[in-house]
């Protein structure tokens, strides 16, 4: 078999690691009796994966490996697709839980991938593995299966509502979103339509001007942040030894967001986190965001709007904070997966033997956010999901369990009650959306019932 190869990654991820596991990758390949073709080049941006697709399509190629080697957003996998015209197949690695940065991040891309080539009805197929690890007929299986059809599973009808849910509907009927700026490029999991979304809950979103936000963060005084700061500085660990004046910064886009919420009566934010905070500002939102968010005016970073709503949503069903989280791992073999998303989860998540840290962006490299892993217990996972282009609930249920931090920043390991395999391939063959939240308790049989009133089916993962 003639076998193109492009390999992706992004310079913000630890590029050292990614060529390692990217030669292991090849390693393996060229032990196999297929035709390896293309530069087999780590490929750190869109102009780089341009020029290979061009190279490859002068090639009479049978099949596509795209390696996810890092984190990428979705566009370029799906330009590969559509320039190539070829069965393409995604192989994504994970990584050691070694309470480090998240140095790949390689899952939550394949997840974003699997959504944006669903929405376009692309078939793919994918191996989440370590080329180690790999048997060939796995391997073969990967690369002749050339499907990852429509999944045939049916997606449960709701039960019967309830009158409390009925009241939680009507609740939600009058919330408002505001939206801070536009979603990262690629992220077609952020992506929305307001009618869709009035026709679903009522929920309004106003569109906020991202250069006006942080004009206003800005011009917000050092006196204005000083209670933010001797409480954090009571409550947070290591808060001296961050860079201070990009702490500042970080603190007034909290008081700036304060501000917004009270003048504009939002219920929660869905606000572009990245790269203009870091780039054109100077700070980090993340710490504010899990602030407000503790506070019960819920924040969705790259301006996710319906992971604004599925925070809304659960957390009128649960009563308590909601933490929207990536999944970026999931071992098998160990029968876990993992929960992070930098350092923004909501603080009363945190596991009570330890005390929350402050800490920078392992990418941005700037503060503020917080480290901590999250504390033991039932949790609920649901997401208001749009793959495939129909709304759906998706629900899910498990046990954080007591283990070490296993990145740094926000994060904690979870035992699903679902089987580990299972979760696996329902999260990627779904195309479901690379944002999930989580809270604390049981809440299954309450939101199936909201469900119902929605009109939405819903899937288990």
């Amino acid at each position: 078999m003639k076998i193109g190869i492009l390999a992706l990654g992004r310079p913000t991820f630890d590029v050292q690691y990614a060529k390692e596991r990217l030669a292991a990758s090849l390693n393996y390949l060229n032990t196999t009796n297929h035709n390896i073709f293309g530069s087999c080049e780590l490929l750190l941006d869109e102009q780089d994966a341009h020029n290979e697709i061009n190279i490859l399509k002068k090639e009479d190629l049978d099949f596509i490996i795209i390696i996810q080697v890092t984190f990428t957003d979705s566009s370029t996998i799906l330009k590969i697709a559509t320039c190539l015209e070829k069965p393409i197949g995604i192989w994504a690695f994970p990584e050691p839980r070694q309470s480090g940065r998240l140095r790949l991040n390689a899952f939550c891309g394949l997840n974003l991938a699997s959504h944006t080539l669903g929405l376009n009805n692309i078939p793919f197929s994918w191996i989440y593995e370590n080329p180690e690890n790999i048997k060939e007929a796995k391997f073969e299986i990967f690369i002749n299966s050339k499907n990852s059809k429509r999944p045939e599973k049916i997606l449960a009808i709701p039960s019967l509502g309830s009158k409390k849910a009925r009241l939680i509907k009507e609740k939600i009927n009058n919330l408002k979103i505001g939206k801070i700026g536009s979603h990262p490029d690629g992220f077609d999991t952020c992506k929305y339509d307001q009618k869709k979304l009035m026709g679903l809950c009522g929920i309004k979103v106003d569109e906020i001007d991202i250069d006006k936000f942080l004009n206003n963060s800005r011009n917000v005084k050092s006196k204005e942040i000083e209670p933010t700061l001797n409480k954090l500085k009571k409550t947070i660990s290591s808060i001296k030894e961050v860079n201070q004046k990009e702490l500042i910064l970080s603190l007034k886009l909290e008081n700036s967001l304060k501000k917004l919420q009270e003048e504009g009566a939002y219920n929660a934010f869905a606000l572009r986190c990245w790269p203009e905070m870091f780039t054109k500002y100077g700070g980090a939102i993340c710490a504010p965001a899990s602030i407000s968010t503790e506070n019960k005016v819920p924040c969705a970073c790259e301006a996710d709007v319906y992971g604004a709503v599925t925070q809304l949503i659960l957390q009128e069903v649960s009563g308590q904070p909601v933490f929207l989280t990536d999944i970026v791992d999931i071992d098998v073999d160990d029968d876990t997966g993992v929960f992070w998303h930098c350092g923004q989860a909501p603080i009363s998540m945190c596991n009570p033997k330890i005390k929350p840290t402050a800490t920078i962006h392992s990418n941005r490299k700037m503060p503020l956010l917080f480290e901590f892993p999250l504390k033991e217990g039932i949790v609920t996972m649901m997401r208001i999901s749009q793959s495939f282009g129909e709304q759906k609930m998706v629900l899910s249920k498990g046990k954080m369990i007591d283990r070490p931090l296993p990145f740094t920043g926000t994060s904690g390991v979870i035992n699903f009650d679902n089987d580990t395999k299972e979760v696996l391939n329902n999260i990627i063959s779904y195309g479901l959306e690379h944002h999930i939240a989580i809270t604390y308790g049981d809440h299954i049989e309450l939101l199936s019932e909201l469900a119902s009133e929605l009109k939405l089916p819903i899937l288990y993962i």
